[in-house]
């Protein structure tokens, strides 16, 4: 039995070639069973481990379903840590750019005033909470436009206690977006 390939599941030309590029050619079960709800526009809630191909799940989906004239930023991903904020960026970048999409990662810990001038020109913004509201509540960076949300290791962020900003932060999007949780131990 074939496995199905990533442009089976939708995927356009341009990343399915970016993704061969990296040898990435066969879609893990993850993304078999996320890719087409994303791209249906459909809310996503993903239960996955460590390992199994969340991050290209859902970004996969983001970069197939924004345009590059779309209002910056379009798409917000929240991750409980610098460290997974850039592991996403630098995981997606590729993938984003075969599609002239630009992303970046705002998180505490750096300088404020050059990740408040990246995150206003990103497509795609990755973001850990408590520096997205520090950027939100200097107006350096506005979430009117955000259509796509991923609360990437949502369990994690509420367990470190972020669970008051992210609630804020989920408030100040649109209410007709499409929102993505994934988890590699969701419970409850």
């Amino acid at each position: 039995m074939s496995q199905q390939s990533f442009a089976d599941l939708g995927v356009s030309e341009v990343v399915v070639n970016e993704l061969s590029e990296r040898g990435i050619a066969e879609p893990f079960p993850v993304q078999r069973m996320v890719i087409p709800d994303m791209l249906a526009g459909h809310d996503v809630l993903a239960q996955s481990p460590t390992g199994s191909g969340k991050t290209l799940a859902f970004g996969v989906g983001l970069v197939e379903r924004l345009k590059d004239s779309d209002a910056r930023p379009s798409a917000l991903v929240l991750a409980p840590t610098r460290e997974l904020a850039i592991q996403i960026v630098d995981e997606l970048r590729p993938i984003a750019h075969a599609r002239a999409l630009s992303i970046a990662a705002v998180y505490g810990g750096a300088g404020i005033v050059k990740q408040a001038r990246i995150a206003a020109r990103a497509h795609i913004l990755v973001a850990t909470p408590g520096r997205l509201l520090d950027l939100i509540d200097r107006r350096d960076v506005s979430l009117a436009h955000i259509r796509l949300l991923v609360l990437d290791e949502a369990d994690r962020m509420l367990d470190m206690g972020f669970r008051p900003v992210v609630d804020k932060i989920v408030k100040m999007t649109r209410s007709e977006r499409q929102t993505l949780l994934f988890s590699a131990t969701l419970q409850g």
